[in-house]
């Protein structure tokens, strides 16, 4: 029996140890929130100085420009894109067009001409049928891509002018 009256005697203590951390972390818990504060005021007081160094004087101005600017390049770039599609189009139905009337010139002379020499024919028009449409597949292919390049360089060239715009404002800064 003489256990059970420590258990009870410790458990008071571990209270008092616990209730004395509770006062200790109180009692610093200002002095370490006021570190926070001071390293924020520090800080934000360096950046109040580095945006008075800078001359921000028609900065709003010059940003809309830009935007402006942004926006007619990509304007610019959906237009050509969509220009080159309607002219790979306008291609493709050419193409096709010619391809149905050249099968049905060749329908009618085999219909005129007989069985053997048909044949002939066809197995000739077959492989330039062939030839025809790998040329056509990589004019088509050379044609979208030169679009999608030309839409490409609109929008490079005003990603270097928002390089150089920012560069210039940098410059303009120190």
């Amino acid at each position: 029996m003489a256990t059970k009256p420590r258990k009870a005697a410790g458990k008071p203590r571990a209270a008092k140890k616990t209730s004395a951390r509770r006062a200790a972390k109180t009692r610093s818990a200002p002095a370490r929130a006021a570190s926070p504060q001071k390293l924020f005021d520090l800080s934000m007081g360096g950046l109040g100085q580095t945006l008075e160094r800078l001359n921000l004087s028609g900065v709003a101005g010059t940003i809309a420009e830009g935007r402006r600017k942004d926006l007619a390049a990509l304007i610019a770039a959906n237009k050509k894109s969509y220009e080159g599609l309607q002219s790979v189009v306008a291609r493709q139905t050419a193409m096709l067009k010619g391809a149905v009337s050249e099968w049905q010139s060749i329908a009618q002379g085999m219909s005129q001409g007989g069985g053997v020499q048909g044949l002939g024919q066809m197995d000739e028009v077959a492989k330039n049928a062939f030839k025809l449409a790998l040329e056509n597949i990589r004019e088509l292919g050379e044609l979208a891509a030169r679009s999608q390049a030309e839409a490409f360089e609109i929008v490079r060239k005003r990603i270097m002018e928002n390089v150089n715009e920012v560069s210039a404002l940098l410059r303009q800064g120190r």
